[in-house]
């Protein structure tokens, strides 16, 4: 089971903040549970018991359908150098969008990527750390850049042209909002 603690003590936000790798999940109560890897430095912690992260435009847009209704979500993060490590957060988590008044309070935590379309703000109720001694090592060599390269080309039209195509529903056919949410 591990160790479970009430929020982040300092080792673990610092744990947090040297990793270039997290994972998050979300589900509904009867939909897929939706698992994405994230990177491009794009998570901040803002105190012992809240985090945020910023969400660029992708294939699908699962996390945002899924926190309307079950606003529950985990985040991952593994020590793929150094000692061993697992850490878990949990909680309840709301997506904030272009439009929201919180957007322009949070936005500027976080490097300018093109395509950015939220920032999921996470209040933790329970951080667990476990061993990770299966996890294997790997070696950083640095962040993928064809993202950001294809956001670029489409520009800021083409991506909310893409959100009305392609990020309306989820796998499940959940609508998103997003193109509502985010103009």
């Amino acid at each position: 089971m591990g160790q479970q603690f009430k929020g982040l003590a300092e080792r673990h936000i610092r744990f947090i903040e040297a990793q270039k790798l997290f994972f998050v999940a979300t589900a509904t109560a009867d939909s897929r549970v939706n698992l994405s890897p994230k990177g491009m430095d794009s998570l901040r912690v803002l105190g012992a018991n809240r985090v945020a992260w910023l969400n660029v435009t992708g294939s699908g847009n699962e996390t945002a359908a899924h926190l309307q209704s079950h606003p529950r979500m985990t985040l991952m993060f593994c020590a793929f150098e150094g000692p061993p490590m697992i850490l878990r957060l949990y909680g309840q988590a709301r997506a904030i969008h272009l439009q929201d008044p919180q957007w322009p309070l949070l936005e500027p935590l976080f490097p300018a990527l093109p395509g950015a379309r939220q920032i999921f703000d996470m209040e933790i109720d329970m951080v667990q750390s476990s061993c990770g001694m299966s996890v294997p090592f790997f070696d950083y060599v640095g962040e993928r850049d064809q993202l950001n390269q294809w956001a670029e080309k489409k520009g800021p039209d083409g991506i909310r042209k893409y959100w009305h195509e392609r990020n309306q529903q989820s796998i499940d056919g959940i609508a998103t909002g997003i193109a509502d949410k985010n103009g």
